[in-house]
């Protein structure tokens, strides 16, 4: 239940044209204490629930556990969430043996388009995209979590 994962910055839409797959989340969080986040999303037509714990010093993994839950629980549970509902489109890009996945934030957060890769250990190496910018691994302003109170826009 370790989620090992790198985070980039993306320079360009070129993402879109390699994509085999897009869909619209909307997520927010019951909790989102330093140590532990307690996240509400809704991907397509399905819901899940996910808590997350703090990363270790590098930012590449931290615990995570997810759930499946029915549409309508996870809407009833977003009405609960702290102030700041992201809403987002994630494309799906398969490069190699990885899957990137990049987040194009709408709403408070338009404008900014983060890439993640889930990998097998911290130091895994992977094929990269020209479309890939810069890390942003373990920069806490680009977690989920802090989007919804900080948003894009304010920077």
């Amino acid at each position: 239940m370790v989620e090992i994962e790198r985070k980039f910055l993306v320079k360009s839409n070129e993402f879109k044209e390699q994509a085999s797959s897009k869909a619209r989340i909307v997520q927010g969080f019951l909790n989102t204490h330093p140590e532990r986040t307690v996240r509400v999303r809704i991907k397509g037509d399905s819901g899940f629930i996910t808590i997350k714990g703090i990363s270790n010093t590098s930012g590449t993994s931290r615990f995570e556990w997810e759930k499946s839950i029915e549409v309508n629980e996870a809407e009833s549970l977003l009405a609960l969430c702290e102030e700041g509902v992201l809403e987002k489109t994630r494309y799906e890009i398969s490069l190699g043996k990885h899957i990137f996945e990049v987040d194009e934030f709408h709403g408070e957060n338009k404008g900014l388009l983060v890439a993640e890769v889930e990998l097998n250990s911290e130091h895994e190496t992977f094929e990269k995209p020209d479309w890939l910018g810069e890390e942003v691994t373990g920069d806490i302003k680009y977690y989920n979590s802090q989007l919804s109170k900080q948003p894009f826009k304010n920077w």
